[in-house]
C-alpha cells in the first residue's frame, strides 16, 4: 500500500524548524529586556485593575518590515513616553504576522526577505532581535498573537497581545490565549458585532488544554490555568465605527450583563476611522473628551503610525522601498504622533486622576 496517497497529498516540504529553545540559546533574553516585560506587564494590569489612572497608548506600524526602522521609531517613541510618562502608559505596537482576507505579504516572520521565499527561521530570529533591542531601550511591546505556535519563540518578549478581528472567534486562538503570560485583548468581529469577542473573554478566563508545542519543539499536550486579563478592543467593523459615546455605553452594559470586567480599548484605525489614517487623531480626540466626560471603561487607545505617513506597496525592487513607510495598512506620521499624545496628555491629565470608582467588576483569582 503506498501510503503517500493518503496524507500529506498537498505538501511539498516539511523543513524543519530551530526549536523556542535553540532560538533563545542564540537570542537569550537580557537582564535589561526582561525587567522592561515584567514591568510592563505589571503597568497593565494594574491599568486593567484600576490601580494605575493612566491611560494605555498601543502605537507603532500597521506591521515592521524594516528592522532598522522599527528602532528608529522606538527610540524616538521611548523619548516621548518619557515625556508623557505621568498619564499615558505607551506600548510600542510590534506587529510581526499579518492576516490575509486572501493573499498578500503576511508579515516579517512568514517572509522577511519580502521575496516569497518564506524563510520562516530567519524572520522567527529577526523578529526576536527587534523585540530583544526594543525592550532593551525600556520600552514595552504589543504584538498580535497569530500563529499559535510563534509566543514560544517571542512570549516572553511581550507585553500585551492582542487577537485580530478574524481569529476573536476562533477557538485555537481562545485556547492559546488562555495561557498566554500577557494581557490580552481580543477585537470585536470585522462585521462590527459584540458577541464572537464576549464569547472570547468568557472562554479566555477558563482553563483549556490542547496541541502545541513546548520549548524543545516537541508537540505537547498545552494545559493552561486561563488568563483574568482579558479585555475587549472596539475596532469598528462593516457598519461603521463603534468608538462613540453611545455604542461605549452600550458595551458596558454587555459586558456588565455577562460579568466581565468593564475593560475596553478603542482601536482608532481600522473601520473607526473608516480606513484612513489621517482620522486616527479625530478618533483619539472623541475619547479623550469621553473621559474628560467621565467615562470609566475606556483604559486604553490603539494608533497605527510610523516615521512617514500613508503606505506603500512592495516593489519588485526593494531597494525602491520608502525608509520609515508602512507597506500594510496606511499611518499617520511621526509629527502627527508627538502632538496627539502630547495634547492628550494636557486634555485629560487632571481627568484620569480624578475618574471616579470603575464599574462593577469581576473578582479576578489566579488561584
Amino acid at each position: 500500500m503506498d501510503e503517500k496517497l493518503v496524507y500529506n497529498v498537498n505538501v511539498v516540504a516539511q523543513d524543519v524548524l530551530l526549536t523556542p529553545e535553540e532560538i533563545k540559546r542564540r537570542l537569550p533574553l537580557s537582564e535589561r529586556a526582561e525587567e522592561t516585560v515584567l514591568r510592563g506587564r505589571n503597568s497593565v494590569e494594574r491599568i486593567l485593575d484600576r490601580k494605575d489612572h493612566r491611560l494605555m497608548v498601543v502605537t507603532g506600524p500597521c506591521s515592521v518590515h524594516d528592522p532598522k526602522a522599527a528602532l528608529d521609531y522606538a527610540r524616538r517613541l521611548k523619548a516621548l513616553s518619557d515625556e508623557v510618562a505621568d498619564t499615558l502608559y505607551v506600548v510600542m505596537r510590534v506587529y510581526f504576522e499579518k492576516p490575509r482576507t486572501t493573499v498578500g505579504w503576511k508579515g516579517l516572520i512568514n517572509d522577511p526577505h519580502m521575496n516569497d521565499s518564506f524563510d520562516i527561521e530567519t524572520g522567527l530570529q529577526q523578529a526576536r532581535r527587534v523585540l530583544i533591542d526594543i525592550n532593551e531601550l525600556g520600552l514595552p511591546a504589543g504584538t498580535e498573537a497569530l500563529d499559535p505556535v510563534s509566543p514560544q519563540y517571542l512570549g516572553d518578549l511581550v507585553t500585551w497581545s492582542a487577537i485580530g478581528a478574524r481569529t476573536t472567534e476562533s477557538q485555537t486562538h481562545r485556547e492559546m490565549a488562555s495561557g498566554l503570560s500577557t494581557p490580552v485583548g481580543f477585537k470585536n468581529g470585522t462585521d462590527g458585532g459584540l458577541t464572537v469577542a464576549i464569547n472570547a473573554l468568557q472562554s479566555v478566563m477558563k482553563p483549556h488544554s490542547f496541541l502545541g508545542i513546548n520549548q524543545a519543539g516537541q508537540v505537547a499536550i498545552i494545559r493552561t490555568r486561563g488568563n483574568p486579563y482579558g479585555h475587549i478592543v472596539l475596532r469598528g467593523g462593516a457598519n461603521g465605527p463603534n468608538y462613540d459615546s453611545v455604542t461605549i455605553a452600550l458595551v458596558e452594559k454587555e459586558l456588565a450583563k455577562n460579568k466581565l470586567p468593564a475593560n475596553i480599548v478603542v482601536d482608532c484605525s481600522h473601520a473607526n476611522s473608516n480606513k484612513d489614517p489621517s482620522l486616527q487623531p479625530l478618533v483619539m480626540h472623541d475619547v479623550a473628551h469621553q473621559v474628560l466626560e467621565g467615562n470609566n471603561s475606556i483604559v486604553g487607545v490603539m494608533l497605527e503610525s510610523n516615521i512617514h505617513a500613508g503606505n506603500q506597496p512592495i516593489p519588485a525592487d526593494l531597494s525602491q522601498l520608502r525608509y520609515g513607510v508602512s507597506v500594510t495598512d496606511g499611518c499617520i506620521d511621526w509629527a502627527t504622533t508627538e502632538k496627539l499624545l502630547r495634547d492628550t496628555r494636557a486634555k485629560i491629565k487632571d481627568a484620569l486622576v480624578k475618574r471616579m470608582p470603575p464599574l462593577a467588576q469581576v473578582v479576578r483569582s489566579r488561584a
